[in-house]
């Protein structure tokens, strides 16, 4: 599923106009997104939580030359941990 059929899908369940419910998508995302950027973590309980982690430095391998070694530099990173009811939800 694309964020396309989704606003489509929950603007039907909603009843709301798929711009309507395109703007709140668009304004969830980037809220999420800005508050990781402040390292803020974003818990939805039920569904899960947004947080960042700190990815070490690391030496790795050139994908287009085996034989060089390249320096990954250190990074902030995404990351979101499922919760108990989505983690259920899927299970089969």
């Amino acid at each position: 599923m694309n964020k396309q059929e989704l606003i489509e899908v929950v603007a039907k369940k909603t009843g709301l106009s798929k711009r309507v419910t395109g703007d709140m998508i668009n304004s969830l995302i980037e809220e999420v997104s800005d508050q990781l950027k402040k390292g803020k973590k974003v818990v939805l309980a039920g569904f899960g939580t947004f947080l960042t982690t700190k990815r070490a430095a690391r030496v790795g391998v050139n994908p287009q030359d085996p034989s060089k070694k390249i320096n990954i530099p250190a990074a902030v990173v995404p990351k979101f941990r499922p919760g108990k009811t989505l983690k259920l939800a899927v299970r089969k």
